[in-house]
């Protein structure tokens, strides 16, 4: 990024069996916050939530509209399991989306596994906010960052309206 404060980000990480205490640590969305860092993001937010629609669209457009967070990235409910509602609510908050970003993701997930297709990941524009969703696992995470992670400063700038003579 350039002079200007740092993006700030959010990391939603979306588990039922996490949120309710019944599985492991966090460790997709302790990654993700690896990531943001890396990009020089300032990470103000990291949450929790369970597979509950409702509820991840509440919290994105809260931290969109209301906690201004120019990068919001969630981690799991992108499979095919009844409960995977994360693609469906990143689509009911977005007013346009990136489909080169979630389409890049896939793509570097095609040498690492067979089942690369199934990924339901989206990226979208919620007023000046980027939502992208990540995959589930930790090391899935670090192959689809790496691929979109050239492209994502160059996108929050266009966000903030430096079009760079565009």
């Amino acid at each position: 990024m350039s002079a200007e404060l740092p993006p700030r980000v959010a990391v939603l990480s979306i588990s039922t069996s996490r949120a309710t205490g019944g599985d492991a640590d966090d460790l997709s969305g302790a990654e993700l916050v690896r990531f943001a860092e890396r990009l020089g993001g300032e990470v103000i937010s990291v949450e929790l939530l369970p597979d509950a629609q409702t509820n991840i669209e509440e919290r994105m457009r809260r931290l969109a509209d209301v906690e201004r967070c120019d990068l919001i990235l969630t981690t799991g409910g992108t499979g095919l399991a009844p409960d995977d509602v994360t693609p469906e609510a990143t689509l009911e908050v977005a007013e346009r989306e990136a489909p080169g970003l979630a389409e890049a993701m896939r793509l570097a997930s095609r040498e690492h596994t067979p089942h690369w297709m199934l990924a339901r990941n989206r990226a979208v524009v919620r007023g000046r906010t980027l939502i992208v969703n990540f995959p589930g696992s930790p090391k899935a995470i670090g192959e689809a960052g790496e691929a979109i992670a050239a492209a994502l400063p160059h996108a929050l700038k266009l966000l903030r309206g430096d079009t760079g003579g565009h």
